[in-house]
């Protein structure tokens, strides 16, 4: 790396776009990938919808175990 870089002619925000979503990248252990690759075939599923659907299981159960107990 240089010492110094030169910045005068840089334009401050060039690439800042607000309201622009991110689509962050998953990276799976090989042994689930392989996994959910072989369940999406056999299911005739894109990959994504099956991990989907299990992250929204398990948000359920969270929820459901970090909700309140009420006195009965």
């Amino acid at each position: 790396m240089r010492k110094e870089y030169d910045f005068s002619k840089g334009e401050r925000g060039k690439f800042y776009r607000p309201g622009v979503e991110l689509n962050l990248p998953i990276y799976l252990e090989p042994d689930v990938a392989k996994f959910v690759r072989e369940l999406a075939k056999a299911k005739n599923e894109e990959i994504e919808a099956i991990v989907n659907d299990w992250l929204r299981q398990d948000i359920a159960l969270v929820g459901e175990r970090s909700a309140p107990q009420r006195a009965s």
